[in-house]
Order: C-alpha cells, then sequence, then structure tokens
C-alpha cells in the first residue's frame, strides 16, 4: 500500500472508533458501504464465530450460505492473519 493509502485507512480507523452506539454505527456503515458490501462482512463475522466455536466447513456453508472460498479465507485469517477477529470474538462472547 502506498503511504497516502495508509493515511485514508488510518483517517477511516479514527473515524470509526468515534462512533459511541449502535445506531451511530449502523448509521455511518449504511453510508459507508453498499448493502452487499455489509452482507459480506456480516457473513464473514458469522463464519468467523462459528470456525471459533468448533463447526465443519459444511455446517457452516449450511448454516450461513458462505461459499468455501469465503470460508476458507476467514479461517486462513483465523489462523495466520493479524488477529482482529481473535482480538473480536472473546469480546463478543461477553
Amino acid at each position: 500500500m502506498q503511504k497516502q493509502d495508509l493515511s485514508q485507512m488510518d483517517r477511516l480507523y479514527e473515524a470509526i472508533l468515534t462512533l459511541k452506539t449502535p445506531e451511530e454505527c449502523r448509521a455511518f456503515f449504511l453510508d459507508l458501504c453498499s448493502a452487499a458490501e455489509l452482507r459480506a462482512m456480516a457473513q464473514r463475522l458469522e463464519v468467523a464465530q462459528l470456525l471459533d466455536e468448533g463447526l465443519i466447513y459444511n455446517h457452516i456453508l449450511e448454516r450461513t450460505g458462505a461459499s468455501s472460498a469465503t470460508i476458507s479465507r476467514v479461517n486462513r485469517a483465523l489462523q495466520y492473519g493479524a488477529d482482529g477477529y481473535k482480538t473480536i470474538l472473546p469480546r463478543l462472547k461477553k
């Protein structure tokens, strides 16, 4: 990524961190993302939760409708990614 891209990404992360309520978050993401993008992100989070619970690919596919490529991608992120899922998943269980 170029330096300008990193600056833009950091600005996005800073903007997200200013959100205080689920309603503010919902409004911001509805403005920022397409419906398809939001569905894809929500699906990936659900897949990550199910993988974390130990479900197998076939059950996740049946339950979420996610493709095997998406499930594999999320699993790879859980195993070798930047630990974003590992940070958020325990917090969602509380």
